[in-house]
């Protein structure tokens, strides 16, 4: 998300009144980032905030030899399973741990996986072979845990999980943090008093990426949390998503107080989750 503000910097020195919007703004893979996990997950980790939990490796053949690895985190209490899309920088070596903690509140197993580009998992990422990619693991997910598959995406992952929910049936949808299309959040981005002097475009394969769309015939639960503070995704879009979807089994909470990344470390945000998931 930092990179929209390094766009708007520049076009403050070159004096261009056109943002451009495209995948490279949208994915930021680690070959882009330089991001380096430093440590891995593993069972004694995973005890720690979770005792009775039990940690398995994944591995997904995806499209173009690329192999999608992930962790399988199984609790023998477990009335339902996540499958969680993170954020641009999530990384689930670095993020399960502390993901895992704020969700061991709720009786679910949670199956994560790094995006393709991302930590473990090969490959470069685009916009088209991450929406089939995440078709690949929910079909591996559902097959484990037949009709009883919950998607979460977070932010970036919102898009993801929109898509699954689009093509495939899921048990249930959480959507953390989310925005309606690119370009939204994109004008989102751009301070107001720059607005009157930017035209915000974005990229063809950027254009078909849209919530409300994918969520147009969507009956089953759904479950929108957004924060009233967040910057990056700003409520009014995650309202924008609610208000789409055409389920009577749908809910939104906004959380006062609540920034683009710490939903989950609100009581509220939590009891509404677990309530969800039963």
């Amino acid at each position: 998300m930092r990179i929209l503000l390094t766009l708007i910097f520049c076009w403050l020195v070159s004096a261009c009144g056109t943002l451009q919007i495209e995948e490279k703004n949208f994915i930021r893979p680690d070959n882009l980032t330089g991001a380096v996990t430093k440590s891995r997950l593993d069972q004694a980790a995973l005890q720690a905030v979770v005792p009775s939990a039990s940690l398995s490796e994944l591995s997904v053949p995806g499209e173009a030899d690329v192999t999608l690895r992930g962790v399988l985190m199984r609790r023998p209490d477990a009335v339902a399973s996540v499958l969680y899309f993170g954020g641009n920088a999530f990384h689930l070596d670095e993020s399960a741990k502390e993901l895992a903690s704020k969700l061991s509140a709720c009786p679910v197993n949670i199956v994560l996986f790094d995006y393709r580009g991302y930590g473990r998992s090969g490959g470069a990422p685009t916009v088209a072979n991450m929406e089939q990619d995440a078709l690949t693991l929910f079909d591996h997910t559902n097959a484990q845990f037949p009709g009883r598959v919950f998607v979460h995406g977070h932010s970036l992952g919102s898009f993801v999980a929109a898509h699954v929910a689009q093509q495939r049936p899921v048990k249930g949808l959480v959507l953390e943090a989310t925005a309606s299309n690119p370009l939204d959040w994109a004008k989102a981005n751009v301070p107001w008093y720059l607005s009157a002097f930017i035209e915000v475009e974005v990229s063809e394969s950027l254009r078909n990426i849209d919530n409300t769309k994918a969520l147009a015939h969507f009956t089953q639960p759904s479950l929108v949390l957004a924060g009233s503070l967040d910057r990056v995704t700003p409520a009014p879009l995650g309202r924008k998503v609610f208000d789409a979807i055409p389920s009577s089994a749908k809910q939104i909470l906004v959380v006062e107080g609540g920034h683009h990344n710490d939903l989950l470390d609100h009581p509220e945000a939590m009891a509404a989750y677990c309530k969800f998931m039963l």
